[in-house]
């Protein structure tokens, strides 16, 4: 996958800011291990690191085009414009040619086409820049559900923007020091699995939201959408439900395969994934190749609620019946304990511990094979796959339901860090915030609201965490993920139809079961949720807790001017399952691994705290 990065000013002239741009290009190497360019104007330099998949020798960036009345306009992308051919026959209908194959010019043409409001007319996984230097302005936009990532910030000195895929990318930059304020801070410790949309953690740091464009000019900065789900009536029934939902999965399958390098899948042997992969493998008859990973064993099949079964036999089955090669990533301790830093390297931020090194790993193995990889993420978020979009008790929680009977990890902050950023109120304010942002239906029952209330959290609020970790995973490794179930016509489907229907009979994700029954084997249609795997294997627990041991015995460990080292001491040294983290009740290896990593971020990036 593609990584980008910029600087626009209007009063410098940046044809002498080139080494700045090649320093914050660089940090985006991993992304886009093919090339790397940087574009210097007098106002705007654009960097790009290329990972090539489709028109490998035309589709070259940054890329410039003229508007017709003049003027050049250049454009830096990341990520995958799936309907790009369909727009490249439109945009010939206004009279536009083309001189290469690749998805980058046909989204600057429609950029010279439709200006602005282009956004609505794209299906895929972006984020993009575009300076227009006849409007001296800049456009940033991302995907609707916030696949790829795009983080800008205003210089504090003169008159400038930055932007890039990756927050490292904009540290790179001179004029953005390394600096925590009370909200980065409480977004870390108050709501670390719920991401607020636009916020970046990094004092002055934004993120584009999902779904929107970011002009900057020199007026400013403004943000709009150019999307959102809508509160409808649904008008299908379960049998009607299942075959839409078929003939969408059909047509986005076909498309998220299309790429010049090779393609490989995800396959856990759920649902999800499976479905994926037996789509794909229709569409690319024969050449697909589907990935699993094994961590270390965490006791006897069936011992762990999370994973009532393990995924190898499942995998195996599908990769079988669908006639395909299926390569297994077995994970020992020492993988998990030696590589334990994965995440916050590739994140900028800490991370969820041995969930990010498996899916490292696994990418690992992907890539010695692929350089593109389909995955069912997302899947889950639309047809109501979790405990906490069904249970009664966490869908009445007062807060995000995912949050039910959970501790975060703001219970072992000091007292006067806990009074100067108010964790409490800082989740209450973000909660309130997230319901007011819910389409609304005249006439709706207050459970089919609450209904909505959950969805909408979870595409919003939950979902953005784990396709952030997918991407940044993934991207370390130079190999792009593609995610199916995260298309907006799925949700604004799926956004309107009761839970009942989506677990018709009492079947959870029935009606995803019931749109795949004629491709798969009935033992995957019919398996019970399993989640990704985390370990909870008893060796590896001990040895990350001997590693907190250690931190608490650092006399010098910058974390604990945050947290309270008694409190972290009596969590580490009772019981571990109640100690607080990013996902708790999951493994408490998770929350060892976050105070972890939260002394080494607070370490490695030199971060300020400026409460």
């Amino acid at each position: 996958m593609c990584g980008i990065a910029g600087w626009v000013d209007w009063d410098r002239d940046l044809r002498r800011g080139g080494e700045v741009v090649w320093r914050m290009t660089r940090t985006l190497a991993p992304r886009g291990p093919d090339a790397q360019e940087v574009w210097l104007s007098p106002r705007a330099a654009l960097g790009h690191s290329r990972l090539a998949v489709i028109d490998i020798e035309g589709g070259r960036q940054p890329m410039v085009r003229t508007h017709r009345g003049g003027g050049e306009v250049a454009i830096v992308f990341s990520g995958e414009i799936y309907n790009f051919r369909e727009l490249r026959a439109e945009l010939a209908g206004h009279g536009w040619s083309f001189t290469t194959r690749s998805d980058t010019e046909v989204l600057l043409t429609a950029y010279l086409q439709w200006g602005t409001e282009l956004g609505s007319r794209l299906i895929g996984m972006f984020a993009f820049a575009i300076w227009d230097y006849r409007e001296r302005r800049l456009v940033l936009a991302r995907d609707r559900f916030g696949i790829k990532p795009l983080y800008y910030a205003r210089l504090s000195e003169g008159n400038g923007v930055i932007f890039g895929s990756e927050p490292k990318t904009l540290l790179a930059h001179p004029g953005m020091p390394a600096e925590l304020d009370a909200e980065g801070l409480a977004e870390l410790m108050a709501v670390p699995r719920a991401r607020t949309p636009g916020h970046g953690t990094f004092r002055g740091m934004r993120e584009v939201r999902p779904g929107c464009v970011v002009v900057a000019d020199e007026r400013g900065l403004r943000e709009a959408p150019y999307w959102r789900l809508e509160a409808r009536e649904n008008v299908r029934d379960f049998a009607e439900g299942a075959v839409h939902i078929r003939g969408l999965l059909d047509d986005i399958v076909r498309h998220e395969v299309v790429a010049d390098v090779p393609v490989g899948s995800l396959l856990s042997g759920g649902i999800d994934s499976s479905a994926v992969t037996a789509l794909a493998a229709r569409e690319l008859t024969g050449d697909l190749v589907a990935f699993s990973v094994n961590p270390p064993s965490s006791g006897a099949p069936g011992s762990d609620a999370w994973r009532p079964s393990t995924d190898e036999p499942f995998a195996a089955l599908v990769a079988a019946e669908l006639g395909i090669k299926h390569v297994t990533t077995a994970v020992t301790v020492d993988h998990l304990v030696d590589h334990r830093d994965i995440g916050l390297t590739a994140r900028d931020l800490p991370g969820w511990g041995d969930l990010d090194t498996t899916m490292y790993l696994l990418f690992q193995s992907v890539k010695d094979h692929c350089t593109v990889a389909l995955s069912g993420e997302a899947a889950d978020e639309m047809f109501g796959g979790y405990l906490w979009q069904n249970d009664p008790g966490y869908v009445a929680h007062d807060s995000f339901p995912w949050m039910y009977g959970r501790r975060q990890p703001e219970v072992l902050l000091r007292e006067d860090i806990r009074r100067a950023i108010e964790p409490r109120r800082y989740e209450a304010d973000r909660y309130h915030e997230a319901l007011g942002e819910v389409p609304r239906l005249l006439g709706d029952s207050p459970e089919r609201r609450r209904q909505r209330e959950v969805f909408h959290l979870g595409v919003t609020r939950w979902l953005p965490g784990l396709l952030d970790r997918q991407d940044r995973l993934s991207t370390a490794l130079g190999l792009e993920v593609r995610v199916p179930f995260a298309d907006h016509r799925l949700a604004e489907y799926l956004f309107n139809v009761p839970a009942a229907l989506k677990a018709h009979a009492a079947t959870p994700k029935a009606l995803l079961r019931e749109a795949c029954t004629n491709l798969l084997p009935a033992e995957i249609v019919n398996r019970p949720k399993s989640a990704y795997p985390a370990s909870r294997n008893d060796h590896y627990v001990d040895r990350m807790r001997d590693l907190v041991l250690g931190l608490l015995a650092d006399t010098t460990a910058p974390v604990f001017e945050l947290l309270d080292r008694a409190r972290v001491q009596a969590a580490v040294t009772s019981d571990l399952d109640a100690l607080p983290g990013p996902i708790t009740a999951v493994t408490p290896a998770i929350s060892l691994s976050y105070l972890l990593q939260l002394n080494g971020w607070l370490e490695r990036y030199r971060v300020r705290v400026r409460l």
